[in-house]
């Protein structure tokens, strides 16, 4: 086996391990009782620390939680306490906010926090996040699956490139090339989110023309 061969090994192997080592936070490990700011803070940045990318990176700030509020990503707490429906909010924004907008995420997550946050609609959000959490889970697989088959179908480039190019040369375009699959993956799937979030908002505006329509009609009678 050469060089190459074994870096590849070893780049596949790293990436599946920290693919694999993330994982989620179940509903249960959330404490029942509401948590004060710091309490939030150091909650996340415990159970979310196989996510960071540095050691140095801190998962939620008393800054960005804030600002959370003040945008309407999140309901305000309570005499300064966090419910665990505040907490299960946060875990998805968490997630969302590295590919999405603040308004996008407002989008999509405001009906959600109008229905069922704090038990006002037919489902617990504790069992919404659960459903959400285990198909994704579900999904994982078929996911490290195709993204393994794409990673060796890189290494398959290049092959019939000119003979005077050097193998590490070889090696550093098809990662480049992988790489490259990666971001158009995310960018298509982005473009997706994008406009299910403008239909949704669409439909939801000229439903609400629709009402307001309806009212004045309903006034002038």
């Amino acid at each position: 086996m050469s060089h190459t061969d074994y870096s590849n090994i070893k780049s596949i192997s790293r990436l599946f391990r920290r693919l694999a080592s993330l994982g989620y936070i179940q509903p249960d490990e959330i404490p029942s009782i509401d948590l004060y700011m710091d309490q939030v803070t150091t909650f996340m940045d415990g159970h979310l620390a196989t996510s960071k990318r540095y050691e140095s990176d801190k998962i939620l700030t008393k800054t960005m939680i804030n600002n959370y509020a003040k945008n309407n990503l999140l309901p305000a707490p309570v005499r300064k306490k966090y419910s665990k429906d505040h907490m299960l909010l946060l875990i998805f924004i968490y997630y969302l906010k590295n590919i999405m907008s603040i308004s996008d995420i407002q989008e999509l997550l405001g009906p959600v926090t109008d229905r069922y946050f704090n038990h006002k609609g037919e489902l617990p959000l504790t069992e919404i996040y659960q459903e959400v959490m285990d198909y994704l889970k579900q999904e994982q697989d078929g996911l490290f699956q195709n993204i393994k088959h794409e990673f060796h179908t890189a290494e398959g480039l290049f092959s019939d490139t000119s003979a005077d190019i050097s193998e590490e040369s070889r090696e550093e375009l098809r990662k480049f090339a992988f790489i490259c699959y990666l971001a158009f993956d995310v960018y298509l799937k982005k473009l997706m989110i994008e406009t299910l979030i403008d239909d949704d908002k669409e439909i939801r505006t000229q439903k609400e023309k629709e009402k307001q329509e309806k009212k004045k009609a309903s006034d002038k009678k």
